[in-house]
């Protein structure tokens, strides 16, 4: 897929309150400092279309993309940032599930996880979540450059057993880096996939 156009639409703290249009949306979450901004920023080709921080969970808002003027990411808050308030969580938590169950454009949502670490508690439980509600996702393993050719996809490998304890077929699964591009032409073409056979629908 060529990404001809990206451009910042909206943001808010509301799905109801997202682009009045019927075009697909796909969604992009993860923990805090997962690499989210950057993921988005490299799909694109555009350096600064989603702001990177320093700072974790500086996404607060659900902020919608217009890509090819065909189709939407949708950047979702970081979860599992532990500085913030109880009530701030919980603002997030509603803000996030509001939009994940209750959006209808939403057409799949990429869960990133961030290849270095051990399967963490927080990201499984989520990944849990969403398969009890029947959410259409996909996981996306970030940085894997900072692994090595053979360290990164056994990490995946890893991380694919635990999900196997309580999952018997598993969703579909990228192996991405910003810094590298790995993995743009597999998610871009997932997503160029889907937006044909929603066509023909």
């Amino acid at each position: 897929m060529n990404i001809k156009s990206a451009e910042f639409k909206i943001s808010n703290s509301d799905y109801r309150k997202c682009p009045d249009s019927r075009l697909p949306e796909y969604a992009f979450i993860g923990r805090s400092n997962v690499g989210k901004s950057s993921l988005i920023n490299m799909l694109t080709g555009r350096k600064a279309l989603a702001k990177t921080s320093a700072t974790p969970g500086k996404t607060l808002l659900i902020n919608h993309f217009l890509i090819n003027g065909e189709w939407y990411i949708v950047d979702l808050p970081g979860y599992g940032f532990a500085k913030r308030s109880k009530e701030s969580r919980d603002q997030l938590r509603r803000m996030i599930q509001g939009y994940v169950l209750g959006r209808e454009q939403m057409t799949n949502l990429f869960v990133l996880v961030d290849s270095r670490l051990k399967p963490q508690k927080i990201d499984l439980e989520f990944i849990e979540w969403l398969g009890e509600n029947g959410v259409p996702f996909s996981i996306v393993f970030t940085k894997m450059d900072k692994l090595g050719k053979v360290a990164g996809p056994a990490a995946v490998e890893e991380y694919k057993k635990v999900l196997h304890k309580t999952w018997d077929e598993l969703p579909p699964i990228f192996m991405t880096s910003s810094e590298d591009s790995r993995g743009r032409d597999e998610l871009l073409g997932y997503i160029d996939e889907i937006n044909k056979q929603l066509k023909q629908q």
